[in-house]
């Protein structure tokens, strides 16, 4: 299981912050540090909805947001694949949907996130520089493929303003349009 740099939660926090971030997504729960760095950027108020196929890495975030703590109603643990709930949430209503689950899936949880985001909301990719291996043509794995049409699929779309943040792997986020 991964977990997100010192860097990288910075950033998520930042941006968080910068967003005045009500609603967020976050695909792919893990222990739940990735969802602490959100929350302290989140607006007081703010709910915070993680997405996990394994209910066990909720049940240690859910731990890890009280021990940092975060009130009970501040997250909403929704188990299960994220391209089978995804479809089920809000469209537009969203200020920030993180990205850090099968990266196999990324650029479907793109199309996704585009339908769930407010105009002027953000997305974010976590590891998308698979360790150097996505800037590297000889690397051709299907996870180094999909990241880098994921990247050009963000890059070349019009509603989107992208930058890949040099973080600990690369931290793919673009402002949705308004």
């Amino acid at each position: 299981m991964r977990v997100v740099s010192p860097g990288t939660g910075a950033a998520l926090r930042l941006l968080a912050a910068t967003a005045d971030a009500k609603a967020v997504v976050e695909i792919g729960t893990g222990t739940g540090v990735s969802g602490i760095h959100l929350l302290h950027g989140m607006r007081p108020d703010g709910v915070l909805t993680t997405v996990d196929s394994e209910p066990d890495r909720q049940q240690l975030a859910r731990t890890a947001y009280r021990e940092a703590g975060f009130a009970a109603n501040r997250a909403r643990f929704i188990p299960g694949r994220a391209l089978e709930v995804l479809p089920r949430l809000a469209d537009g209503g969203y200020d920030l949907v993180f990205c850090d689950g099968d990266r196999l899936e990324y650029p479907d949880y793109l199309a996704e996130s585009l339908r769930l985001l407010r105009p002027g909301g953000l997305v974010c990719f976590e590891g998308t520089f698979a360790q150097g291996r996505s800037m590297d043509a000889a690397h051709q794995e299907p996870e180094v493929v999909r990241l880098r049409e994921l990247m050009r699929s963000v890059r070349d779309h019009e509603a989107l303003a992208p930058v890949l943040l040099p973080t600990d792997d690369g931290l793919l986020c673009a402002v949705r349009r308004r």
